[in-house]
């Protein structure tokens, strides 16, 4: 490696480190009644970083993503995203970044629609509009926020659908569309703001076997963009392809995590070991 390398990966380095976490999830606990679904989870994601989180049904995934855009609230702790806490705002002169002093009070429901626009959200059942084309899906949030007029939002939604694809489906409705588009109209519609973090819960458990690949295919894609993902998924081997990190949570409290190969092909708690055993 030359002097002009390594100054460079210095750099970088250094860049990344003074950055605020992409994702940070403070102490954060929810429950329904008496059932607690998280239990103090913490959670830091570094800008651009892949993260897969796996863990059997209801152990708390798909809560944890509602909770990082604000869609759940949290009883206890708070989320923040690029140093910004999402829902909630500081008490009191502000210590350092992403840490509010004090108590936190509840912003107004159209502040956290703006917090939202910067994080999108692929859900499991797609949450197509059944009245709009796959170029008026992709279109509408860009222009409801007031980020684009609707011919650049129509123009961005035409690149989108053939990033995923679909180029020939601008027109089509959800209805007419396998699972497997709607799932990548979805992709493309969370891609139209521009978020800096987009989250996946789950994405091909509603597709049928053979249509899982494309959806893959295309967050892959997105894997190598530099786009912070968050993704609950059962598909092991597509963690293992993609993943910066792997996440395993069980009872709502995340019991390992670390490297693909450490998580998945060494890990070190008995009930990790016992969830892949299962599904390997």
């Amino acid at each position: 490696m030359t002097t002009e390398t390594t100054e460079t990966a210095t750099t970088k380095t250094a860049a990344t480190e003074i950055r605020p976490a992409a994702v940070e999830v403070h102490d954060v606990h929810k429950w329904y009644g008496a059932h607690r679904v998280l239990d103090g989870v913490e959670l830091t994601v570094r800008p651009g970083e892949v993260t897969v989180i796996l863990g059997p049904s209801g152990s708390g995934k798909s809560t944890l993503l509602r909770v990082i855009n604000h869609l759940e609230k949290p009883e206890v702790g708070y989320v923040s995203v690029n140093g910004e806490p999402i829902g909630v705002r500081r008490h009191g002169k502000r210590s350092k970044i992403g840490v509010p002093p004090g108590r936190l009070k509840e912003l107004s429901e159209r502040v956290i629609l703006g917090q939202r626009s910067q994080i999108g959200f692929v859900f499991q059942n797609f949450n197509l509009f059944p009245h709009l084309t796959a170029l008026d899906n992709v279109a509408a949030a860009p222009v409801a926020t007031g980020k684009l007029t609707k011919p650049k939002a129509q123009e961005l939604a035409h690149e989108l659908l053939g990033r995923v694809g679909l180029a020939d489906k601008v027109g089509a409705y959800p209805r007419q569309l396998s699972g497997g588009q709607q799932q990548r109209v979805a992709i493309a519609r969370a891609l139209a703001l521009r978020p800096g973090v987009i989250l996946f819960d789950e994405p091909t458990s509603a597709l049928d076997p053979e249509l899982v690949g494309d959806v893959l295919a295309v967050i892959k894609d997105l894997a190598t963009s530099g786009t912070t993902l968050i993704i609950v998924t059962h598909e092991i081997g597509f963690a293992r392809e993609v993943a910066d990190r792997v996440v395993f949570i069980d009872g709502g409290r995340i019991v390992e995590q670390g490297l693909p190969t450490e998580v998945l092909d060494h890990p070190k708690h008995e009930r990790t070991k016992d969830f892949l055993s299962k599904v390997l």
